[in-house]
């Protein structure tokens, strides 16, 4: 079904050379979609995008969201049908040390995406992706529904909240001329190809790969970790079902995964250790910053609403993404291929889920 859309459909996605948002391009790329990507150039080293060297196979123009002129030229000159908005300074801890950059990439960033997309006519479905964090969350034990109040203790959270809240006085402002845009908060994303520092698995990567003790903070804290092409998928058929059905899907929505794949870190930190078959780990490494110890997302909506449905447990998503950096690192096989390979497996786990679910 993803295959026939997509096909051929003009796609802008911003923050394209992001970890996500290569994701995202390279399996648009596979769909045969016009991809052009927006984004500042990588700032890892190693990336994704340079990884699968994507710049071959996916058109892109390096820019900032908050360049209002060129943000609006793209939009004019490449005249989108679809549009992805992933761009934003995405990291918690980041934010406390520049917190002005923060709120300026994601809320008036954003704000320039929502206004060039809005002017353009040639938009008709538009994802605007956020956080789990969005929500004023009072670390309670179940997950929280789309309808909850948004809040955020740390800048990032707050800056993801204001979006939130921003997106949806557009819904209602310019819903009936044609402007259907929801938005999607996923939680705790994992895959192979993400380098970003103070994330999880990375830094465990890189700990490995450098011959290090894993260096862990809050050990106990509990988070609803999930593999990348899970909330991708959620967000290409929620591109899909705003395209076909209008303003009945322009609305926020959760992706995550089901209850059995929230873990605390402890937890998927020995998991990494033991896909990889290397490493050790040391629960020593504390300091003053704010960081919520428990965060989970209620994802009934999205399963009613739009069929969709996490297929990875916890194990499954975990040793997926060791495999990639294990293959990253050996070079022992052509990393773009290997991507392809997890797309297509996923894509084949969907339909068999489909074809099952109708027995």
């Amino acid at each position: 079904m993803l295959n026939e859309f997509y096909r051929g459909k003009k796609v802008l996605i911003t923050g394209s050379t992001g970890f996500k948002g290569s994701w995202l391009s390279m399996w648009l790329y596979s769909l045969g979609a016009k991809v052009l990507g927006y984004s500042l150039a990588p700032d890892t080293n190693p990336s994704m995008f340079k990884a699968l060297e994507l710049e071959k196979h996916i058109n892109t123009i390096y820019g900032n969201i908050c360049d209002e002129e060129k943000l609006n030229r793209t939009f004019n000159d490449f005249k989108p049908q679809i549009v992805f908005h992933l761009a934003a300074q995405p990291l918690v801890r980041l934010s406390y040390s520049k917190p002005k950059l923060t709120y300026e990439t994601n809320v008036i960033g954003t704000l320039n995406v929502l206004e060039a997309a809005r002017k353009i006519e040639s938009v008709v479905s538009f994802v605007n992706v956020t956080t789990d964090k969005c929500y004023e969350n009072k670390e309670k034990n179940e997950g929280y529904k789309e309808d909850e109040p948004m809040g955020g203790y740390d800048m990032y959270s707050s800056s993801k909240g204001c979006v939130e809240i921003m997106s949806s006085s557009y819904r209602r402002s310019f819903l009936k001329n044609g402007y259907y845009m929801a938005t999607a908060r996923a939680g705790n994303v994992i895959g192979g190809g993400d380098w970003a520092y103070e994330r999880l698995i990375p830094d465990c990567i890189r700990f490995i790969n450098d011959n290090k003790p894993i260096e862990i903070r809050s050990p106990d804290a509990i988070r609803p970790w999930q593999h990348v092409l899970e909330p991708l998928s959620g967000y290409l058929l929620l591109g899909m079902m705003l395209y076909n059905e209008k303003e009945k899907y322009a609305q926020g929505y959760n992706f995550g995964p089901d209850k059995g794949s929230v873990l605390n870190v402890r937890d998927v930190v020995d998991r990494v250790v033991k896909y990889y078959e290397k490493g050790r780990v040391i629960y020593n490494k504390k300091d003053d910053l704010h960081e919520a110890t428990l965060l989970m997302l209620n994802i009934d909506k999205a399963k009613k609403d739009l069929n969709w449905s996490p297929l990875y447990d916890v194990n499954e998503a975990i040793k997926i993404t060791i495999d990639w950096y294990k293959h990253f690192y050996k070079k022992d096989i052509d990393m773009f291929d290997f991507t392809l390979k997890q797309i297509k497996s996923y894509e084949e786990k969907i339909i068999w889920n489909k074809l099952y679910a109708r027995k």
